[in-house]
């Protein structure tokens, strides 16, 4: 395959059925995002972000581009951005992994750290702040931006429908933003209403009524219900240990050669203990958004 540009390398990514023993001979297809050129799903917003930045008038030759992130969205963004020569800055909270902020930079963004203990709302709070203080600035925002859950409801959902020729019994995706879950849950039950959609957060993530705390799962995890889902059927939230997260990014890793972040862990685990309570020969279909490798320096394979 010849290409012109790395972008022309994102979506279309695999959908594997997974070789895991499931409850009730049921199936488990997970789409392998981390084969984006960038590594993440996170590639399909930040082109998308971009774009319709441009079309909607916010983005010129000369703007400079300010987003707060845990790292993939600033990735995948950096390189929307590295494609037509814009400024980017990053605000991201100094506890995300280290790997991926070194790729942002690779890109050509600049990174402004926030303290930890202030989450991504301080990041948020920080980004708006810069877009005061620099001139044809634009924050995209991807956690209030209707263009986040269009970006997937367009691409990587329509992916899926074309690739199982069986109706669909659960959708179960993690939520940061929020976004992932609800384009491809949209678009899903749009074909099909009888299809569940399952949310998956982290112990320490709010969505299931506990209380916010710090958790090891990176990616997903809400500190406010994202807009997102204010219009949005969810069928159900699973919340999910750090142990039994990772415990699955290791099996993954020993017994199937899927090398994935913790998200995707916790998005098995959900998937596994969901499968043992609906029909026989169910088909549910999750996402893995990245890769492990972004995140060795967090110990993701240590017991």
């Amino acid at each position: 395959m010849l290409i012109n540009h790395v972008q022309q390398l994102i979506g279309n990514t695999p959908l594997i059925d997974l070789p895991v023993t499931v409850p009730n001979g049921s199936h488990i297809y997970a789409k392998l995002e981390m084969f984006n050129p960038g590594g993440s799903i996170k590639d399909r917003l930040g082109a998308y972000l971009v774009q319709d930045g441009i079309q909607r008038g916010h983005i010129n030759n000369t703007t400079t581009i300010i987003e707060p992130t845990a790292g993939n969205t600033g990735i995948g963004l950096a390189l929307a951005t590295q494609a037509h020569d814009l400024r980017t800055i990053l605000v991201v909270p100094e506890k995300f992994s280290m790997e991926k902020q070194v790729l942002m930079q690779a890109l050509g963004a600049e990174i402004v750290h926030t303290p930890s203990e202030q989450g991504i709302k301080g990041a948020i709070k920080k980004a708006e702040q810069l877009a005061q203080e620099i001139p044809n600035s634009y924050v995209p925002m991807q956690f209030k931006n209707p263009a986040n859950p269009a970006a997937y409801y367009h691409s990587l959902a329509p992916e899926i429908i074309a690739d199982l020729s069986q109706p669909i019994t659960a959708f179960v995706a993690g939520a940061g933003s929020g976004g992932t879950f609800a384009g491809i849950a949209a678009y899903l039950q749009e074909q099909d209403a009888a299809t569940k959609a399952i949310v998956v957060e982290p112990a320490g993530s709010i969505l299931n009524g506990g209380p916010a705390h710090a958790h090891r799962t990176e990616g997903i995890g809400v500190e406010f219900i994202p807009p997102f889902f204010e219009h949005l059927r969810i069928d159900q939230t699973l919340t999910i240990s750090d142990n039994d997260a990772f415990a699955q990014v290791r099996q993954l890793a020993r017994h199937h050669g899927l090398f994935v972040g913790s998200s995707s862990g916790a998005a098995l685990a959900a998937s596994l203990q969901l499968a043992a309570t609906l029909p026989a020969n169910s088909t549910i279909v999750t996402v893995f958004p990245d890769s492990s490798e972004r995140y060795l320096s967090q110990n993701i394979y240590s017991n």
